[in-house]
């Protein structure tokens, strides 16, 4: 089946969601994504939204995220990003985002590597609350066809310029409940539905993600497999430090297979501390996620144990129970009740600071051909991603992309 449209955008986490409501309501929008609409990524986001406070923040942000990334950073992207921070939130506000609040001020937290409190948050659910709001209003559109269960299989090249993406839809299509021997109702695939698609677009924005789906242990969803990556070495697209991967320090420690449940670094924010199995502790919980990574694996590797503990004991109950009631209900249901034991913690693979190299307004080395988000590489990371700097870098980018398509339309 051949589509024709404006712009195409794969992937619908917070980059694609972004670009698609800043573009013109007449540019005809196709969206596709791997999955469901609500399996992206961004939804998982825990500790919150990184925002430029005042003025005086800049230069402090601004270091704290160069100190992070280890000074590989690009620092027209840094302060892009931060510069640019004020206008998303006043976006994200409008299209109905609610975060903290206490007597009509934002309420801020801090994060590991972070001077001081910057960070905007909604409970421990940020991402969700973001990213569903963004959905809310995109489904609000008439110019934006969503496809799910949809993926990308290969771009469109002619002449050294990308005409669009071939996607394939998959469904399996299930019978009606039978009974099962248990009394249990039972549902069986009849078969498998599969469309293929040539779509054509004048813009193509690549929203895929990370890479989390490549690995055993990680906090990604499991169909986040680098796939434009992938199609970007075929073609010849420029990439970047597809070495740079994040480890988080402090995920549920589980033995049960599938996606790890991740321990927000805003925990370690407001006073939840680390201990081995001495129980002494070993690290400031607050330095970058890499060297508090790289302390855990070495006492795990000293004391023979596959886990390390965090205790939130330090942190009031009510403050738990408002700011954290997602992680607090989660390790309840693994049997961990936080308010009154520490839980086992693991590092695992959560972020990936390489990708698709872009320049300042999202555009790939290949003609009509942006990427934007974790699958795309601006350089505001360098080596190592500072807390909450994902959302509000992807959110950015993806509207300077949307910019730089309006100007050359």
């Amino acid at each position: 089946m051949d589509i024709h449209t404006d712009v195409v955008i794969v992937g619908c986490g917070v980059a694609g969601l972004y670009s698609a409501l800043k573009l013109p309501r007449d540019m005809r929008i196709v969206m596709l994504t791997k999955s469901d609409a609500e399996s992206s990524d961004s939804f998982l986001a825990q500790g919150g939204i990184c925002v430029q406070r005042d003025d005086e923040d800049y230069d402090s942000y601004f270091e704290d995220t160069m100190k992070a990334g280890h000074y590989e950073n690009r620092k027209e992207s840094v302060d892009i990003m931060i510069r640019g921070s004020r206008a998303v939130i006043k976006d994200l506000v409008e299209y109905g985002v609610k975060f903290e609040q206490e007597n009509g001020e934002f309420v801020y937290t801090r994060e590991g590597a972070h001077s001081r409190p910057r960070i905007l948050f909604h409970e421990d659910i940020t991402g969700k609350e973001i990213t569903q709001t963004l959905l809310d209003r995109v489904r609000e559109l008439s110019n934006v066809t969503l496809y799910e269960y949809t993926s990308m299989t290969d771009i469109i090249e002619e002449d050294g310029m990308c005409k669009g993406v071939l996607a394939e839809e998959v469904r399996d299509i299930w019978e009606g409940a039978e009974v099962s021997e248990s009394g249990i109702p039972e549902s069986k695939m009849a078969w498998r539905d599969r469309k293929t698609y040539e779509i054509f677009a004048k813009h193509t924005i690549l929203a895929t993600g990370g890479i989390g789906g490549n690995y055993q242990h990680s906090t990604n969803y499991p169909h986040l497999t680098g796939d434009a990556i992938e199609i970007a070495k075929v073609h010849g697209i420029r990439l970047e430090n597809l070495d740079y991967v994040q480890i988080h320090p402090t995920t549920l420690y589980s033995k049960k297979p599938g996606r790890r449940f991740l321990i927000s670094e805003s925990v370690r924010g407001e006073g939840a501390v680390l201990y081995n199995e001495k129980k002494e502790r070993f690290v400031d919980e607050l330095l970058p996620r890499d060297v508090v990574t790289k302390a855990i694996r070495e006492q795990m590797k000293a004391e023979g144990t596959d886990h390390v503990w965090l205790s939130l004991e330090a942190i009031p109950t009510d403050k738990i129970l408002k700011h954290f009631p997602n992680i607090y209900q989660h390790c309840l249901e693994e049997g961990y009740d936080v308010l009154k034991e520490w839980i086992p913690v693991v590092p695992a693979q959560h972020y990936f600071m390489g990708g698709i190299w872009v320049d300042l307004d999202s555009r790939t080395s290949m003609e009509n051909l942006y990427a934007v988000g974790e699958t795309s590489c601006n350089g505001v990371h360098g080596a190592n991603r500072l807390a909450s700097n994902s959302l509000l870098e992807s959110l950015v980018f993806a509207g300077r992309a949307a910019k730089k398509i309006i100007a050359t339309t």
